[in-house]
């Protein structure tokens, strides 16, 4: 037995743009090939530069790697 789809399976591109900003931001993502679960956390967060990843997957650079490059500097507390 085949388990449901998840709700992002499918593609992200239908008749209308997303609902929220923070699905479509997972799409372009997701079509980008992040997986999923990176997507999610990346699209939830406001301060990453969407555009910024997509330039650096274009590039040729892999997806995990664009994420860490792009990640907030932490302050040691």
């Amino acid at each position: 037995m085949n388990p449901s789809p998840s709700r992002w399976a499918r593609p992200c591109r239908v008749d209308g743009p997303p609902a929220e900003v923070t699905d479509w931001r997972r799409c372009r993502l997701i079509e980008a090939g992040f997986p999923l679960v990176l997507a999610t956390t990346l699209a939830r967060t406001p301060s990453v530069d969407l555009h910024a990843l997509l330039q650096l997957v274009d590039r040729g650079c892999p997806p995990e790697l664009a994420a860490r490059i792009l990640a907030p500097v932490q302050e040691p507390a």
